[in-house]
């Protein structure tokens, strides 16, 4: 399927415009996500109608926390990512078409197929996940442009690398983003992800200003991106340009992929993340990836109240009234919070 987003060059080359990449392609190549090829001058998209992952999950395993909590989110992805993590989680799938020249993989399925199953499976949402959402961009939209139109919400999990181009073309189906803030660094982005830092801090403003609701995601990596300098900055981001009521997730890492040389973050830097993002002012920040941990309940900011509990990624008591804390009637931020 021919690709949007790209401009023909004279040359018989391409460049892509779908994400801060944006690749020069030469006839017969590839860009870098592998997954999108120059075919005499036109870009095509590879893998258009082939879905590798489909699951019904958790709202909660996004991770959204505060977009309607304790919801199902029909969930899906491909092959293909436009960054390198060295750390990748999901390198499987992710990196499949790097690592084994260029293969792809896939279940055919169409977009009104997608937005049936996710009617079907009772989910509220649709969540473009697993992998990164903006190199299935041609498929992610058609969808979401489905779902809109039956009622049923987009989220997108995403590492906030797409272009201001594809952002303005998605975001009127767009509901909500979960973005990798993955460091606050340039040097870490270029070393561990093969991309820059400041493209997706002028996405995630982007997205803010066009009302699409975002929580944003840090994986902690020993000696790489948890010094407390670094994470005060970054928490200081969130709070100054996107706001304090935005949601901030700092998840444990595990030993993966290429990066096995660190350990797991230990639960005690996870805590001090919170307590820099809560010192910063942000009003909800939830350590991650730690099962078990009472952090991960919503707490007003006003009183200290529980009113969202959590055991793993199940929502057991929502507390929440009129979008507010029933012990101090202080607001609770997000979309769709109230409780029965």
């Amino acid at each position: 399927m021919e690709a949007l987003l790209y401009e023909q060059l004279k040359d018989g080359g391409v460049c892509c415009r779908l994400c801060s990449h944006r690749c020069v392609i030469r006839a017969g190549r590839r860009g870098l996500c592998n997954v999108r090829e120059n075919r005499d001058g036109r870009l095509h998209t590879l893998l258009y109608d082939k879905v590798v992952a489909c699951h019904v999950d958790p709202i909660e395993k996004k991770p959204l926390f505060h977009f309607y909590p304790g919801s199902m989110a029909y969930s899906l992805g491909t092959v293909g990512c436009n960054f390198r993590c060295r750390f990748c989680q999901n390198a499987d799938i992710a990196q499949m078409a790097t690592d084994y020249d260029g293969r792809i993989i896939g279940k055919s399925m169409t977009p009104e197929g997608i937005v049936a199953g996710a009617i079907q499976s009772g989910c509220k949402s649709i969540a473009y996940t697993y992998t990164e959402p903006t190199v299935f961009f041609e498929l992610a939209y058609a969808v979401a442009t489905a779902a809109r139109e039956r009622g049923v919400k987009n989220i997108f999990v995403t590492n906030g690398y797409m272009s201001p181009e594809a952002l303005d073309m998605i975001h009127p189906v767009l509901d909500a983003a979960n973005v990798d803030l993955k460091a606050f660094s340039d040097d870490f982005y270029k070393k561990q992800c093969g991309a820059r830092l400041a493209p997706v801090l002028e996405i995630l403003k982007k997205m803010k200003s066009l009302g699409v609701f975002v929580e944003v995601t840090t994986l902690i990596i020993p000696g790489l991106n948890d010094d407390p300098s670094e994470l005060k900055a970054l928490a200081g981001f969130i709070v100054g340009d996107l706001g304090a009521d935005t949601p901030w997730h700092v998840s444990r890492f595990h030993p993966t992929y290429r990066l096995t040389d660190r350990p797991s973050t230990p639960v005690n830097t996870l805590l001090r993340a919170r307590d820099i993002g809560m010192a910063a002012g942000l009003k909800y920040v939830y350590p991650g990836n730690v099962p078990g941990l009472s952090a991960e309940n919503t707490v007003c900011y006003g009183c200290g109240e529980t009113v969202i509990e959590r055991r793993g990624f199940t929502v057991m008591e929502n507390r929440i009234k009129n979008h507010g804390c029933p012990a101090c009637g202080a607001p609770i931020h997000g979309v769709g919070l109230s409780g029965a």
